[in-house]
């Protein structure tokens, strides 16, 4: 990217948001903080009034607004992609939304770049797997959650806990949801066990936002995300399959804590984060005959121990 394009980029990423730190327009035009700093001296220089605050960001002065930004192409067709994916893996009222804001987009394209967004979707298609939900629950309000997250509104929810398949009411103060798998969850603080817990969407029975609001502090969530990550112990796992039968594997291993894969000749070496061995290893029973355990030694003795008890059982 030029010098120029990359400064009427940066005039649009402050008009994104009320506050633009420099890190966040270094990191994604991959340039330094000392050329940041040189790239919005330009458009002040240029006449473009840009506020800032030392160890805060920059913000545009109140009212300031450029004229109609043309979309691109490549622009253009990554909000079609989107599409697919929004209605795949979002509720239904969120994919009405994104469809809405997508015709108003379509409606200021050039005819011609106009006409490629309408045809490159009939090229775009999701498959669905036989082994997932075909979509997203429709009791998954995503849009209602995420209203009661920016107001701080407490949400009562009835939730099918997953060990014991019980229902229980819970109070909770909301902090944000991800995606993960084909699963949304919300991070919020139940009230009833005075600590951080994850709720998987799909298994909220019933809620309702209430009008009464939470004055607590939460931490933002990517620090909750990336603190679980932390606190749990992920195993690394080496595994390697006879190459004949490795056609055989399927998508399952996706679901396993999959990081990648290398060709050896007759094998094919493969490499997981594991968080619970114990899972691992009743999955490696599947494929016990063709495949061998490379590391941990503790994963072989799980899967001992396994192989053992379902001795007994057979000759029992």
């Amino acid at each position: 990217m030029n010098r120029l394009d990359r400064l009427s980029a940066i005039l649009i990423q402050l008009q994104s948001k009320r506050i633009v730190k420099a890190q966040e327009i270094a990191d994604r035009f991959e340039i330094s903080l000392r050329t940041v700093y040189r790239d919005i001296r330009s458009l002040e220089m240029a006449g473009i009034p840009i506020m800032s605050e030392a160890g805060i960001g920059y913000w545009l002065m109140k009212e300031y607004r450029l004229p109609p930004v043309h979309f691109t192409e490549h622009e253009a067709m990554a909000f079609v992609t989107a599409e697919k994916l929004v209605s795949k893996m979002t509720d239904t009222e969120t994919t009405r939304n994104y469809q809405s804001g997508l015709f108003k987009i379509k409606a200021v394209l050039g005819s011609e770049i106009q006409e490629k967004a309408n045809d490159v979707s009939e090229h775009i298609g999701i498959v669905k797997n036989q082994y997932l939900p075909d979509s997203v629950p429709e009791n998954i309000q995503l849009k209602t959650i995420l209203d009661a997250v920016l107001n701080k509104n407490l949400i009562k929810i009835e939730y099918m806990t997953n060990a014991f398949l019980q229902v229980n009411i819970r109070t909770i103060e909301p902090v944000g949801i991800y995606t993960q798998g084909n699963y949304w969850y919300l991070v919020a603080f139940c009230q009833l066990r005075s600590d951080y817990r994850n709720f998987r969407l799909d298994r909220i029975i019933k809620s309702e936002v209430l009008k009464e609001r939470f004055q607590q502090k939460h931490p933002a969530l990517q620090t909750f995300i990336e603190n679980t990550t932390t606190e749990k112990n992920l195993t690394k796992v080496v595994i390697r399959f006879d190459r004949q039968h490795f056609r055989y594997l399927g998508d399952q291993h996706y679901y396993m804590g999959f990081v990648s894969q290398k060709d050896l000749g007759d094998q094919i070496e493969m490499i997981f984060l594991s968080g619970n061995l114990s899972g691992f290893a009743v999955w490696f029973m599947y494929l016990g005959a063709v495949a061998d355990i490379i590391e941990p030694v503790e994963l072989k003795e799980l899967v001992k121990m396994n192989v053992e008890k379902v001795k007994i059982r057979l000759n029992g």
